[in-house]
């Protein structure tokens, strides 16, 4: 599916909701933490590099939107006590979660399946499905405390039609998707979170620039280009849409 063509978000459309961005540190989660704030959010921002967390941090108090949250995790190792220990604090702190977008990823090597290593193999699983699996598992609840919860997670389209030399990013992004469908059948009639993948197709990021190291950056489009969309998910215009594959054509 395509978002609703030139949708506009009104400035107030994320206010007072609670919304956790993993990978928000840099790229495409940097720039949707900065955005779903400046809408009026209070952004949790989850990453493994605690310097670039707070430069985020810095850059949304700086502009006077609601006071982040920073929240250091380490996707790759992290396992279930860490997440449900997330929760816990998201709990005390918030009582609730309105949003979770699912960003954080691991490129992995590119190169044939003959030649995949076993370690760049299960990494692309740990990041690209386990944590996104064991993260929104223990969140659940936090979100089905909100009056309207947002589930999105980041897709590819190699993981809609595998293609040469993509290996474990490829394998695991289809397993993403399956996994937001699976999820999303599951709530449809019990639950008031929604749940969709959005494919953000190329964009200027650094896992972009080291998949495709010859490509010319300024024939992609920035981050700050595809934000309609991930408002629009994000944000209650969405409600009752559901189980859906998004990409937006820029």
């Amino acid at each position: 599916m395509n978002i609703p063509i030139n949708y506009t978000a009104p400035a107030s459309l994320l206010h007072e909701k609670v919304i956790l961005i993993t990978g928000a540190g840099d790229g495409i989660g940097r720039v949707a933490a900065k955005t779903f704030a400046a809408h009026g959010a209070t952004v949790v921002l989850a990453g493994r590099t605690m310097a670039k967390l707070e430069a985020v941090y810095d850059e949304i108090e700086a502009a006077g939107h609601p006071q982040p949250a920073i929240y250091p995790i380490n996707f790759e190792g992290a396992v279930e006590k860490d997440y449900a220990d997330m929760c816990d604090a998201l709990n005390e702190a918030f009582g609730r979660l309105d949003g979770l977008l699912h960003n954080a990823a691991e490129l992995g090597e590119r190169t044939p399946l003959g030649n995949y290593s076993e370690g760049s193999w299960l990494r692309c699983m740990q990041v690209n499905v386990n944590a996104p699996f064991l993260l929104t598992k223990a969140l659940l609840p936090l979100l089905d405390v909100a009056e309207q919860a947002s589930i999105l997670f980041t897709g590819s389209s190699v993981g809609l039609q595998g293609r040469a030399f993509w290996g474990g990013y490829a394998a695991s992004k289809a397993a993403a998707e399956n996994l937001m469908q699976t999820l999303a059948d599951e709530l449809q009639e019990t639950s008031n979170i929604r749940v969709n993948s959005f494919n953000p197709g190329a964009t200027r990021t650094k896992m972009r620039a080291a998949a495709y190291p010859a490509e010319n950056p300024a024939t992609v489009k920035t981050p700050d280009d595809i934000m309609p969309a991930y408002l629009y998910l994000m944000g209650d215009d969405s409600v009752g849409v559901s189980g859906q594959q998004f990409e937006m054509r820029v």
